[in-house]
């Protein structure tokens, strides 16, 4: 499944996929201290992303309840591999030089890979 994800949007499906169905309030409450958002702010995204086709709303309650309609998993996939098309011309291995360069993927991470992939045939 490929789809447009803004930052801010990200945001409210981590929290969504953290634990759902959540609520418009419930969400505002749990995303204000880090990005100082307001229900309006939440209220405007949640529509954004109906329209998307990124998250569901239940209207049958007292309140709307909100559900993700893309995994955690698709979601890192589809946008995974954005990067790599967009930035690296599709080479994993440009993307795995990069990390390595700047510190951001340590020893054991890389090892974990490594095992990885040889459980899975690849390496």
């Amino acid at each position: 499944m490929s789809f447009q994800c803004t930052e801010a949007e990200w945001k409210i499906l981590e929290i969504l996929w953290d634990a759902s169905p959540r609520s418009m309030p419930e969400m505002t409450k749990l995303l204000a201290p880090s990005t100082g958002w307001t229900r309006h702010t939440v209220i405007t995204l949640l529509k954004r992303m109906q329209e998307k086709g990124t998250v569901s709303v239940d209207e049958t309650g007292p309140v709307k309840m909100y559900t993700p309609l893309v995994s955690r998993e698709e979601a890192r996939a589809d946008q995974t591999q954005k990067l790599l098309s967009r930035v690296y011309s599709g080479n994993a291995s440009l993307l795995m030089n990069a990390l390595i360069d700047s510190g951001k993927i340590t020893v054991k991470e890389m090892e974990e890979l490594v095992k990885t992939l040889k459980s899975e045939g690849k390496a």
